[in-house]
């Protein structure tokens, strides 16, 4: 088993940044890959982002390339979701998710046995 938690989310203001942190344990981190998804009220959970285990590859939505910034640290068991220039429509909950040697070119959530809780990350115009 995975445990996932993210911290980070909040109120934002249009063309504000925020950062994202979702701590694993239950496996050797070094073998996660992870994800980071989202769901906005009444919509279904979409992929934002992806980095697998050793960090050499990320995959991104086109709705946040080059807004949305996915990092890891290995030693801290610790993966980073940076947002910038965030807009309304960035708003939901942000969840991030693991698998282990999961490619990055797979983006659905089925792809992820692995969750967090979600952390509300809101954009006010």
């Amino acid at each position: 088993q995975v445990q996932l938690v993210e911290s980070g989310g909040g109120l934002v203001q249009d063309g504000g940044s925020l950062r994202l942190s979702c701590a694993a344990s239950g496996r050797p981190f070094g073998s996660l890959s992870m994800g980071w998804f989202r769901q906005a009220p009444g919509k279904e959970r979409v992929f934002v982002g992806a980095i697998a285990w050793r960090g050499y590859s990320t995959n991104y939505a086109d709705s946040v390339q080059s807004r949305f910034t996915i990092s890891r640290d290995n030693t801290k068991n610790t993966v980073y979701l940076q947002m910038n220039s965030l807009k309304p429509e960035d708003t939901a909950v942000y969840y991030c998710a693991a698998n282990q040697f999961l490619s990055v070119s797979r983006t659905l959530p089925s792809d992820f046995p692995y969750w967090g809780q979600g952390t509300q990350v809101t954009v006010s115009s």
